[in-house]
């Protein structure tokens, strides 16, 4: 493939992916694509639900909207969102989503450079396919959208994920803890007990509850219960058990209050899951427990992260619902992460 000139890019956009995780996992690649193109304007197309996600970020210009339930969406809104992309004149499209729809938008929209793997049998529809060689698929995700830049010939420099919190977040997040019941001092503990992909990602909520209570001997001890929508009963089952020192956010903030309030913990215990990505983003010290996904490629980038899993025959299976007996789950203990937190509370690095 013929390498790409970025001295000839003025104007580019950049089809992000569609899970929150995966869209934390693609930082480093836009501050790749800064380095690789300084004087750029770079507009991001994203998915409602991730955009908050580059929210902040320095190094891109604009975030446009995939309005997917409303105007782009359909057929007739594919065409409509072809046009709207028309008025930017942008001579570039960096495609991180793998889909044939990814491809065929930026032709539609007549940009006349378009990078990205030549998945789904779009090669015909890219003007620079990265041809998606099967060792590929078994980097690390940051690796993998930073591949997409090595086969343009680009400068493509391993950095860590980045989110970026505003003082104005970050005060209001403080002010929403203090006014729930906890002090300026307390010891906050997030707890992420969801999973959207599906049950099988999820430790057990009695185990969580279990934990949390086993906690609690901390002074000024204080746990945010994280979810999204239709997460709030899982909340509610683990603060009914904890009692006032817990507190149920599922489906009570957006991702970007979710993300300030992360910010504000001194540990974060979760499952595999986008929110764990953030945690990792913001640096803060956290328990990921992994059962049916494959930890090698989409672990949680941070010294600060640590993973427990315990290796069964089935797994990694990347099933949404396990068809037997969850023994991947099972096996992790209340005993098993409670040491692990202790030890991350008390200054200890894990190792």
């Amino acid at each position: 493939m013929k390498a790409l000139n970025p001295s000839s890019i003025h104007r580019m956009v950049i089809r992000t992916p569609n899970w929150v995780g995966d869209a934390v996992m693609s930082t480093p690649f836009l501050r790749a694509v800064r380095k690789n193109f300084p004087h750029a304007h770079i507009t991001l197309l994203a998915k409602p639900w991730v955009a908050p996600v580059y929210a902040n970020n320095p190094h891109i210009s604009r975030i446009l909207t995939y309005d997917i339930a409303g105007r782009h969406e359909g057929l007739i809104g594919k065409f409509r969102l072809a046009k709207d992309l028309r008025k930017h004149d942008f001579d570039l499209a960096l495609l991180l989503q793998n889909a044939f729809e990814a491809a065929f938008l930026a032709w539609l929209a007549g940009i006349p450079v378009r990078l990205g793997y030549d998945t789904d049998a779009r090669k015909i529809l890219l003007t620079h396919p990265v041809h998606r060689y099967p060792f590929l698929k078994k980097l690390h995700q940051v690796e993998y959208y930073l591949e997409i830049l090595k086969g343009a010939r680009l400068a493509a420099d391993p950095s860590e994920m980045e989110i970026f919190i505003s003082d104005a977040e970050r005060c209001q997040a403080i002010r929403r803890i203090e006014a729930s019941g906890c002090s300026g001092k307390a010891c906050v503990i997030g707890i992420n007990p969801g999973a959207a992909y599906g049950t099988a990602k999820r430790w057990f909520a009695d185990r969580f509850a279990e934990l949390c209570n086993r906690l609690k001997s901390i002074p000024d001890v204080c746990f945010l219960i994280f979810g999204g929508p239709g997460e709030e009963a899982l909340g509610a089952h683990i603060t009914g058990s904890v009692g006032d020192a817990c507190i149920n956010l599922c489906g009570k903030t957006s991702l970007r209050e979710a993300i300030s309030l992360i910010g504000q913990c001194r540990l974060f215990i979760t499952n595999d899951s986008g929110l764990m990505h953030v945690a990792a983003a913001l640096h803060i010290p956290q328990i990921a427990i992994f059962g049916s996904t494959d930890h090698t490629t989409t672990s949680p980038r941070s010294h600060r992260s640590h993973i427990i899993r315990m290796p069964v025959s089935c797994s990694p299976c990347l099933k949404p619902d396990c068809p037997t007996d969850h023994r991947c789950m099972d096996a992790i203990t209340v005993d098993h992460v409670l040491g692990l937190a202790l030890d991350l509370l008390s200054g200890g690095s894990a190792s």
